[in-house]
């Protein structure tokens, strides 16, 4: 079997598929995407395919390691997402040419069905509390909220009583049995950070994920040593070697590698299994589209460690049959490969040219802050 083709799709709403074809007619699919630089990293794609194409997508780690390691400059977002989704469309194709799901070929399922997570959005005490009850009602026993924007290095009383107020509406709406994950989204100072997660400390949040930017390790791990609260981290973070600091400093509690950025499938199960050995989670970040979710799903059915699962999208109008959403949980795929079918039809009426930008935050004062 070889590659014979990789094409690229810009996808609503800031999304790459990618689908790599065979001389044997199977195809495959992979997420290949930098949110904010979808054409760098399909130019990165259409570069990796001077090597791919001819090739026989099985040998899924020796393309791995010839696409990382082989040239003078590895690692980075563009080079590893672009390797990252090629890698899930290699094991899609891999897993359809043995007619079995890809966590067959991982060791197999060691859960039955999938824990995910919603997310709640809003302004208001009472729009956190609307959120919280509704994604109560859809079954989920875990959300996720950003209680702020723009934060400056120091902030006042009133900013943290106002994110402490979001919290406890949306903890007293939810319950006890509801598990809330606060992203700080690196926006926040070390400093800040450690008063934030004191304030919020009663309300017994399940994690805090980026309490700072992740460049600067040992901050991170201050932040976890000041508070009870355990520390996620990792959508930022590329293969394996991003990840070994954050675990030998103890920084984190919970790992959040991205399948589409820190590598692809395979690395990210050695990541996971490096996790193990510091007792640490993996709750794989996933803010993407329904083949990036596959492979989420696919890691996440056989490794031990796993906490929850982020998605935005079950697949509603790009695949054939969407993943289903069953009180707060997905069942193990069992379909072949990433156990997805791509409606390719319905899909020429999402794609656009694919200049999604970041949204850019500013301080009072018009000076840039982090997004």
């Amino acid at each position: 079997m070889k590659i014979t083709k990789l094409e690229t799709f810009f996808v609503k709403p800031r999304w790459v598929f990618l689908k790599m074809e065979t001389d044997e007619g199977l195809t495959g699919w992979g997420e290949p995407v930098v949110e904010g630089w979808s054409h760098t990293t399909a130019a990165a794609v259409r570069e990796m395919g001077r090597y791919l194409i001819g090739k026989d997508p099985r040998r899924i780690e020796q393309h791995w390691q010839a696409l990382y390691r082989g040239a003078f400059y590895r690692g980075g977002p563009v080079l590893t997402s672009a390797v990252s989704g090629i890698e899930q469309a290699m094991w899609d194709i891999t897993g359809k040419a043995l007619g079995v799901p890809v966590h067959h070929l991982l060791g197999g399922a060691v859960r039955d069905r999938i824990r995910m997570y919603g997310h709640v959005h809003g302004e208001t005490w009472g729009d956190y509390a609307e959120a919280g009850r509704t994604n109560l009602q859809k079954g989920f026993t875990a959300v996720k909220v950003t209680p702020f924007k723009a934060v400056r290095f120091v902030e006042s009383i009133a900013f943290v009583d106002e994110v402490v107020a979001k919290v406890a509406s949306l903890r007293e709406a939810a319950g006890k049995e509801v598990d809330i994950g606060i992203d700080f989204h690196g926006r926040v100072s070390p400093a800040m950070a450690i008063q934030l997660a004191k304030a919020l400390e009663p309300y017994r949040p399940m994690f805090i994920e980026e309490p700072c930017l992740p460049e600067n390790v040992d901050a991170m791990a201050a932040i976890a040593r000041a508070t009870s609260i355990p520390i996620a981290t990792g959508e930022r973070l590329f293969t394996r070697w991003g990840f070994r600091d954050v675990l030998e400093k103890q920084a984190a509690a919970i790992l959040q590698p991205d399948l589409s950025h820190a590598g692809g499938i395979f690395e990210t199960r050695k990541i996971a299994a490096m996790a193990e050995t510091w007792y640490a989670a993996v709750a794989p970040h996933c803010p993407l589209g329904p083949v990036a979710l596959a492979a989420c799903l696919q890691l996440d059915a056989c490794i031990p460690n796993f906490l929850c699962q982020e998605h935005v999208s079950l697949g509603e109008g790009y695949l054939i049959e969407p993943f289903q959403l069953k009180q707060g949980y997905v069942a193990v795929p069992t379909k072949p490969g990433l156990g997805i079918e791509i409606d390719e039809s319905a899909l020429q009426a999402k794609l656009y040219d694919g200049n999604w930008e970041n949204p850019r935050l500013h301080h009072d004062d018009g000076s840039l802050a982090d997004w």
